[in-house]
């Protein structure tokens, strides 16, 4: 079944024809509650908001609990991903960069929500815990908020946790091979997500396994000869 789109507001409501002949089925919200529910057992698997309706994301919650909201944030920038974060979103897109960005960050959320159906829902490793049903991850008692390309690494550690993930199956996974060519566009990513799950001065649960790749686990991976 093709994954459902709920678009909110104009600039999102546009991109329709170009989601659909990508295989989404869409839905306007603006339509009203009658377009919510096109068919029995038909609802929405992710929530796509122009930059200009970042004000309806909490209504969008009430109605769709904890499904991912991806927001317009206009521009790749701590402010935008700051405003993206406070708004209440789950995750950001770029309409500057096209329909493109978009496509690539709802097949991540669509993968990830598959990923993690019929799985236990509840990951831990140490003190970090992943709630896939709702994709909320804690250090402890503290919430950490990721992106949804951070969620996704960090997703694939932590289903192999205490084994050494290759870059060739995280490019493969997580980027679907778009980003191949760029040399540290990982290195990038796990420097990011060091920076969020330790950002209380918490244990180092990332590590790196030179010339092989990347290790979740608590403490020093045991690594085979």
């Amino acid at each position: 079944m093709a994954s459902v789109v709920l678009l909110v507001g104009a600039q999102a409501v546009g991109l329709a024809p170009r989601l659909e002949a990508s295989g989404y089925q869409v839905l306007d919200w603006s339509a009203g509650s009658a377009a919510l529910r096109p068919a029995p057992g038909i609802a929405p698997t992710v929530v796509v908001v122009a930059a200009d309706q970042a004000g309806l994301i909490p209504e969008l919650r009430g109605h769709f609990g904890a499904i991912p909201i991806l927001l317009d944030v206009l521009s790749d920038s701590v402010e935008g991903r700051e405003s993206c974060l406070s708004s209440g979103a789950s995750d950001f897109w770029l309409s500057t960069l096209g329909i493109s960005d978009l496509l690539q960050r709802l097949r991540i959320h669509c993968s990830l929500q598959q990923r993690g159906a019929g799985s236990n829902h509840l990951l831990q490793v140490a003190d970090l815990t992943v709630d896939t049903n709702c994709r909320q991850v804690r250090r402890g008692d503290r919430p950490v908020a990721l992106t949804a390309r951070e969620y996704g690494l960090l997703m694939l550690l932590l289903t192999h946790a205490g084994q050494v993930v290759g870059r060739e199956q995280i490019l493969s996974e997580v980027w679907n091979d778009d980003q191949g060519t760029s040399s540290n566009v990982i290195e990038v990513y796990v420097r990011y997500l060091r920076q969020k799950l330790e950002e209380a001065g918490e244990q180092r649960l990332i590590h790196t396994i030179r010339g092989r790749g990347y290790s979740l686990s608590d403490g020093l991976p045991q690594l085979d000869p």
